[in-house]
């Protein structure tokens, strides 16, 4: 499978900025090096999503993890395997575990995840699936979110919808680009060879498609 659009190798890079935050996604991931390869096409769009993704996915005002949580949820609705296949080295320090992503899509029905965590999920739903914005869903929001974090939250989930529609008709594949690392990397994904094997599998969660709950 080659990359619809190639990856500026990091080695033929003599921005030192731009070398040092291919570092950091080799080293620390979410994203990892071969999305940002291809956006090193233009510097402009590295460092658009790059300091959107410090500052608004990474920092903020809302809960990481919970925003962590939303952005798998992403993942699982449109099939970006390229990013439904990392984990947030951040998120798993403060807490978050690889089953902790295991009901996302059906998140309603779901007794691991809190009524905030559940709320912030009905809203990536509800952007994600163009779902009506009823007052229900409006007023669990404000219940549980202050107004600045309902703004970082539904942009983060807007920001990563779009990248990751767009990802997923790239071709683009871990372990190709700073090879040999497993930063943010999915169990069972943390090598090509594990990777190869964990796709093949009949239980892969990208084999599934995916729906709102709504429409269950």
């Amino acid at each position: 499978m080659s990359p619809r659009i190639s990856y500026v190798q990091p080695s033929s890079v003599t921005d030192e900025k731009m070398l040092a935050e291919f570092d950091r996604c080799a080293r620390e991931g979410t994203p990892r090096p071969e999305s940002q390869a291809v956006r090193a096409h233009v510097p402009a769009v590295f460092w658009s999503f790059a300091n959107s993704w410090q500052d608004v996915f990474r920092n903020g005002v809302a809960d990481h993890a919970i925003k962590e949580l939303c952005r798998v949820y992403v993942s699982r609705s449109v099939l970006c395997e390229f990013c439904g296949n990392q984990r947030s080295m951040k998120a798993a320090k403060a807490g978050t575990v690889e089953d902790d992503y295991m009901d996302l899509i059906n998140f309603e029905s779901s007794t691991r995840y809190g009524e905030k965590q559940k709320a912030a999920l009905a809203y990536a739903e509800m952007i994600t699936w163009d779902l009506p914005p009823t007052d229900e869903i409006w007023a669990r929001l404000h219940k549980h979110f202050s107004e600045p974090e309902l703004v970082e939250i539904g942009y983060f989930i807007a920001l990563t919808m779009g990248q990751q529609r767009w990802l997923r008709t790239l071709n683009i594949e871990h372990h190709q680009v700073l090879a040999g690392t497993d930063a943010s990397m999915a169990p069972g994904f943390r090598t090509e060879e594990e990777l190869k094997r964990s796709k093949a599998q009949a239980d892969y969660w990208a084999k599934k498609p995916a729906q709102p709950q709504a429409a269950e």
